[in-house]
């Protein structure tokens, strides 16, 4: 952990050169320019001291430029910036003798506020406050006032006591702005990270998305390509042939994949998004893909979470890819409706059908995990049935659940 002093030390650099700090140091600089002014009316009043004013006025000048500095003079050796300052008030004091109560009062407590914003350190800063006490005391011995001691100590306690109160309060305030942008700081590293996070993530993404369909897809069709092309140098031509349609089937199959990837992450990067085009767009690509006719029933009102509705156009999309796999079917219906802030996505389709409590069993075919994982993340729920007539999918979340998450 680090001191008081070197946290304030750090306040002091980052506030510097800002207005802000200028303008915690005018209130004092006005004090100071008040004592100047009734310093010279006490001792001029009964005598006028041409000389003695010049000095005092120079020594006056110099302790101002001192206190004005004071943030930079105090970073190494403060207590030489005290005791130069303490002697400076003396040698003010005993210039001019019938000004020197203001010149005490005024000038000293602000010194021992000073030692407080900066030490915020008990003995440290006892030891300024015996030193200025130890001022007060000889400046009024030198000048043989001390039958006036009595009535100046209330009133150098009493100045003490709001000075001390305004420095406690300022730093605190300093403390504070410094402990926010420090919080500010860290939120902005944790800004970073969580982009660095999102953007390693979404790399990752793209690599199994490209690896799922394009790598392997392509690796297939290259495959089946050295078959046909053995099989025609074995003059196997009808064998050749359906090879070559497997591949033309596959290398369509391939490009609706590639279509759908490249759209995911054109979603990702549009503000503007409207599910119900996005839907009709998916489905429109899995027809022309597939051949399979496709019956869509949107009722959509409400607005969807960028969450809520990426992940329900991967689940249609899914679902249908699992259609033109699996379900030898020819004719699909998709439903989406809207009730009580709930919304509900059904795919259901004509085939085969398949035995649900093998899902997750095999290996290779994760799909239907995938489902239930993404509906996971929206809050939401997924029931599967299947017979011999078809298969029919039913997703039920809310709509603000999505917008939370």
């Amino acid at each position: 952990m680090k001191s008081m002093r070197t946290f304030l030390n750090e306040s002091t650099i980052q506030y510097e050169n800002s207005d802000e700090m200028l303008v915690s140091r005018i209130p004092i600089l006005l004090w100071i320019q008040m004592v100047y002014v009734a310093t010279m009316i006490l001792q001029n009043v009964k005598e006028l001291l041409i000389l003695p004013d010049i000095f005092f006025t120079m020594t006056y000048v110099l302790h101002a430029l001192l206190h004005w500095n004071s943030f930079r003079l105090t970073r190494s050796r403060s207590w030489l910036y005290f005791l130069i300052q303490g002697l400076l008030i003396l040698t003010c004091a005993l210039l001019l003798p019938e000004g020197s109560p203001a010149v005490l009062i005024g000038l000293l407590p602000i010194l021992i506020g000073q030692s407080v914003g900066l030490y915020y350190h008990k003995r440290k800063i006892t030891f300024v406050f015996l030193f200025c006490v130890f001022i007060f005391c000889y400046a009024q011995l030198y000048l043989g006032k001390m039958p006036d001691l009595l009535l100046l100590i209330p009133l150098f306690l009493l100045m003490l006591i709001i000075v001390i109160a305004y420095a406690l309060l300022f730093f605190e305030q300093v403390h504070a702005r410094l402990r926010t942008q420090n919080f500010l700081k860290d939120l902005e590293k944790a800004h970073r990270k969580v982009e660095e996070l999102t953007l390693a993530n979404e790399r990752q993404r793209m690599a199994r998305d490209l690896h799922d369909t394009l790598a392997q897809g392509v690796a297939a069709f290259v495959m089946q390509l050295d078959a046909a092309d053995e099989f025609i140098s074995q003059g196997n031509i009808r064998r050749s042939q359906e090879i070559i349609q497997q591949s033309m089937s596959q290398a369509r199959s391939l490009l609706a994949d590639a279509r759908r990837a490249i759209d995911n992450l054109r979603m990702k990067s549009s503000s503007d998004l409207d599910f119900r085009e996005s839907l009709t767009d998916e489905i429109q690509r899995f027809f022309q893909a597939t051949g399979i006719n496709v019956y869509p029933k949107i009722q959509m009102v409400s607005q969807m979470s960028r969450m809520l509705m990426e992940h329900s156009l991967y689940i249609v999309s899914e679902s249908l890819t699992n259609v033109a796999k699996h379900a030898k079917a020819d004719k699909v219906w998709v439903t989406v409706t809207e009730r009580n802030n709930r919304i509900e996505i059904e795919v259901k389709d004509n085939g085969t059908g398949f035995d649900t409590s093998q899902i997750g069993k095999q290996a290779g075919h994760y799909g239907l995990l995938g489902l239930y994982e993404r509906v996971r993340l929206i809050g939401g729920q997924l029931q599967i049935t299947s017979t011999s007539r078809g298969t029919r999918i039913i997703i039920e979340a809310s709509i603000h659940k999505g917008d939370k998450l």
